[in-house]
């Protein structure tokens, strides 16, 4: 996702071309390491944009089913929430690709880079979030009360814990 390699060096030759000349840590040009960061981040997106189009898709065809008229209120208000939370994601999730494609061949990888990062971190929120409540939605009918929440809270905390905290634990230590 967000490169934390340490600060770009300026380059000897200064009448070089700022944006081609800087390079990283690694000798790695500028240019390279946005179009090597765009690349990881589009393949990143390709596999985290299917399980939540599989949601999506699951949520969708929901409603047409025979028992999804026995639930209740607030579980068709869950079903309404978790909807929405896959559309979102969905959105998020391919939102990147659709920048990229308008502003491709524009100069601005940069930008696309650092705008479909935020997307892409907001995205996998929207998709935990939505999963969360699926399983919510459908442990409440098979075995509603207790259960279901408690299901739903070691489901939510594990996407807390694998995609949230151990990250931020991991950046934090790697800081110099």
């Amino acid at each position: 996702m967000a490169d934390s390699s340490p600060p770009v060096e300026q380059p000897a030759d200064a009448d070089a071309d700022s944006q081609t000349s800087q390079r990283d840590w690694r000798g790695e040009p500028q240019t390279e390491r946005y179009d090597r960061n765009l690349a990881e981040l589009l393949q990143e997106l390709r596999v985290s944009g299917l399980g939540v189009q599989v949601l999506f898709g699951f949520l969708l065809g929901l409603p047409f089913t025979v028992r999804f008229s026995r639930l209740g209120t607030p579980q068709r208000d869950l079903y309404v929430a978790t909807l929405m939370l896959a559309a979102i994601a969905t959105a998020l999730l391919v939102g990147p690709v659709a920048y990229h494609r308008l502003v491709f061949r524009q100069h601005q990888k940069a930008q696309v880079v650092r705008v479909a990062n935020v997307m892409a971190i907001c995205g996998l929120i929207a998709v935990a979030l939505a999963i969360s409540l699926a399983v919510l939605l459908i442990v409440s009918y098979v075995v509603p009360g207790v259960p279901a929440a408690l299901i739903t809270a070691i489901v939510a905390g594990t996407f807390a814990a694998l995609w949230l905290v151990v990250p931020f634990i991991r950046r934090e230590r790697s800081r110099p």
